[in-house]
Parts: C-alpha cells; sequence; structure tokens
C-alpha cells in the first residue's frame, strides 16, 4: 500500500510553545549545554540525515514553502514525530540560517558511552577534543573522524575549558550529521577519558607543533594500526604540558616554509591538522 503523506498541524501563533522550543533549540550556545535538552537541525539535507541517522525525533517543522521538501521526507518522519508547520514569516523568527530552506527537525541529542567509542572494533580509533572552543572546528573533526574511520569522538573538558556543543547548531552543520552517526562522548574531564582510555589499552597521540617536546612523532612515524587515541586541545593556547606528558607520544605535521620566509607557519588550524592526521591513520589502516 503507498505511503500517505501526513498534513502538518497548523501553527499560526509566534507565542505556540513548539515553535519556542525549536527557537531555543536553534539559537543554543556553542558551549557544553546539559544532555537532556533539544537539538535541532535545520535544512532539508540535515534534517533527511537526521531522519536517517536513527536518532529520536520529537517533532519536524515546515514553512509553506518548505512543505515542498515533504515528498522526500515524510517517508522518513517516525510515527510518533509531531509534524507541524507554519507560515513562511514564523518559520524565519524560529531559523538560524539567513536564507532558512523552511524545514527544522527537533530531536532528543544522542548519547555514548566510554565503552561505545572502544567496543565492536580490534583496534579502536578515538578522536578526543580537549578545551575545543569553536564549534565549526568540532564540527569539521567530526565528520573527518567518521570519514576516516573513527569508532568514536570524545569531546572533553581540559583545564578548566569545555570543548563547544557538538550538537549546536553551528558544530552540526559543520559535521554534515556525522554527529548523529558517530559514538560522541560528551562532558568528561580530559584527564579521566585519558586514564580510562590507557585502561583498555589505548595509545594517546597528542598532536602538537612543539619541536622542542620529547618523544614527538612525526604522522607516518607513529603506529596508528594499534588501539589509538587522537588528543587534540584548545586553537590558541593547545594542550597543557600535563596534558602532553600524559600522552604516549606528541604527534607533529612537519610544515613547509612560505617563499622568502625564513621558518615555516607557526601552526596548521585546528581541524586542518586533525583532518591530516585522521587521513594518516586511515591510510596505514586501509594498508596493513
Amino acid at each position: 500500500m503507498p505511503h500517505q503523506p501526513r498534513t502538518p498541524e497548523p501553527i499560526a501563533s509566534r507565542d505556540n510553545r513548539w515553535l519556542k522550543r525549536f527557537r531555543a533549540a536553534l539559537a543554543a550556545p556553542s558551549s557544553h549545554r546539559p544532555a537532556e535538552e533539544d537539538v535541532a537541525a535545520e535544512g532539508a539535507r540535515l534534517v533527511a540525515t537526521a531522519l536517517q541517522s536513527g536518532v529520536e525525533v520529537i517533532a519536524v517543522l515546515v514553512s509553506k514553502s518548505g512543505e515542498r521538501h515533504l515528498p522526500h521526507l515524510s517517508g522518513s518522519i517516525p510515527p510518533a514525530a509531531r509534524l507541524l508547520g507554519t507560515s513562511d514569516r514564523l518559520f524565519a523568527h524560529v531559523a538560524a540560517t539567513e536564507t532558512p530552506q523552511g524545514v527544522a527537525a527537533l530531536m532528543r541529542p544522542p548519547s555514548a558511552t566510554f565503552d561505545d567509542l572502544v567496543r565492536g572494533a580490534a583496534a579502536p580509533l578515538v578522536l578526543v577534543m580537549a578545551g575545543m572552543q569553536d564549534p565549526g572546528n568540532v564540527g569539521t573533526l567530526i565528520r573527518a573522524a567518521e570519514a576516516f574511520g573513527a569508532t568514536g569522538v570524545a569531546t572533553a573538558s581540559a583545564d578548566g575549558a569545555g570543548t563547544a556543543n557538538p550538537f549546536a547548531p553551528k558544530a552540526l552543520r559543520a559535521s554534515a550529521g556525522s554527529a548523529l552517526r558517530l559514538p560522541v562522548l560528551r562532558g568528561m574531564a580530559a584527564p579521566v577519558l585519558l586514564a580510562q582510555l590507557r585502561v583498555a589499552g589505548v595509545r594517546v597521540y597528542a598532536a602538537s607543533p612543539d619541536t622542542s617536546i620529547v618523544n614527538t612523532l612525526l604522522p607516518w612515524e607513529a603506529d596508528w594500526r594499534m588501539p589509538v587515541a587522537l588528543l587534540l586541545g584548545n586553537e590558541g593556547a593547545g594542550l597543557s604540558a600535563d596534558m602532553l606528558r600524559s600522552a604516549d607520544a606528541a604527534v607533529r605535521i612537519p610544515q613547509a616554509a612560505a617563499p622568502g620566509a625564513q621558518a615555516p607557519m607557526d601552526s596548521l588550524n585546528a581541524a586542518v591538522a586533525g583532518s591530516v592526521l585522521l587521513y594518516e591513520a586511515a591510510r596505514q589502516r586501509t594498508q596493513s
């Protein structure tokens, strides 16, 4: 029997409680938020990804013009999820983008445990972000982690600084939905997480541009085929001396000097550096 499209429940008031929930989730700050708070995806592609990811979808909101996306989405909307419709004007008050596509999904944030990061793989590959502040970097790295075969991601706090919320709208867009598919453990203190990785037999490589660190490897000198975690720090301050000492080794990406420069550039963007190292891990693992 062919699927019968549902008719959206109309919302005409700006003060409607559902619009308020969507607005709050789409305006969520990039800092760490309580794990039980709503998260939201906006845009046809990201909503489709959310619907196919297996996360719990609470409601889908479409504007009048956004109803054009329903033929492609309605078959994936869970029966228990509310399908809501509103005007383009009211949707614009909810949206976080400048040119909204008229469709958004409200979800329960997925949760993961430490075991989710390492189970089911003979050689886990875990990405750990400690005190990383830029949600764009966080999302980009989660996307790279999925692309290069990581088994999970942890966003940890370090030296009093938390990592940007991976489910905030900007980070979720930057991850292109990877944060909804890959296990993401949030909120653990980095020293505690590193201790658990050590107990689990996972080697930790800390990314650092510092050439003075003893026991520093070039990316291809590190053995990424074993159970391993890549540790990345704050964009400006990097990893503290204590964090670097707690790792099994540091990994440095060599960089060329620009024409006419006396020395290489200081460092790569955190997302670029992490992606380069994750690629090297994938290269070694596919050749083993």
